[in-house]
């Protein structure tokens, strides 16, 4: 069994710190930690840092760094208890309107839970959601943890194209897609906001360690939501 935290190469120009294997709060908590540990203490050559569920990657110029005192310093960090967070996690409330015309799976979904749509809806309002990481598209939170009797794998075969702004379960994850994309989680709904703007000055919506609350909205809603967030 693999000991923890263990730091990994990925090419000569980044090094990733593994906190363990599995979806967990307070795994989390001490990725979003070393991460700010890393951002206040800035070693020489630090480009950028990724967090994950599990994991946080530090991009470095391999010019100025030294690797094998950066895998020192990483250690160090990462091993240090987590204090209070650096920042209260803002929660964002997400309205979706959840219809089977923009939600192609919510019926699978039913089926597969054995429940009727509207407890399918119930619970995935239920929860208030963590947002472990973004990724894969500009500004897509990976959220988590969705409900288990809801929690159905992606499917077998992605679609080609996912509107922007669909709510999709890809197993105990729930997420949204910031635009237009192939995709293989299961569509639920669709909100009217826009979790990634590049004419905002903070372009995501939604950053890692936030939470957030999905709400039910009707047709009328959001309808009038989507005038508002062209």
């Amino acid at each position: 069994m693999p000991r923890y935290p263990r730091i990994l190469p990925l090419g000569d120009s980044a090094l990733t710190i593994e906190f363990g294997a599995r979806i967990d709060p307070a795994l989390h908590q001490r990725v979003m930690a070393c991460m700010h540990r890393l951002q206040q203490a800035s070693p020489p050559g630090q480009l950028d840092l990724v967090p994950t569920y599990r994991s946080l990657t530090v991009y470095f110029d391999p010019l100025i760094a030294d690797g094998i005192s950066l895998r020192a310093t990483l250690l160090d960090l990462a091993a240090r208890p987590v204090r209070a967070p650096h920042r209260p996690a803002k929660t964002v409330t997400v309205p979706v309107f959840y219809d089977r015309t923009v939600a192609p799976d919510l019926d699978a979904v039913a089926a597969e839970a054995r429940v009727a749509i509207e407890q399918v809806v119930s619970l995935h309002t239920s929860v208030t959601y963590r947002v472990y990481m973004v990724g894969f598209l500009p500004g897509f939170p990976y959220l988590g943890l969705v409900p288990r009797q809801i929690a159905v794998p992606r499917l077998a075969t992605p679609r080609t194209s996912v509107p922007a702004g669909s709510v999709g379960i890809a197993g105990t994850q729930t997420g949204i897609y910031p635009r237009a994309s192939p995709g293989g989680w299961r569509i639920i709904g669709r909100t009217p906001l826009r979790v990634c703007d590049l004419g905002r000055p903070q372009p995501f919506l939604l950053e890692p360690g936030d939470h957030v609350r999905f709400a039910a909205i009707d047709r009328a809603q959001f309808e009038d939501l989507s005038e508002a967030n062209p």
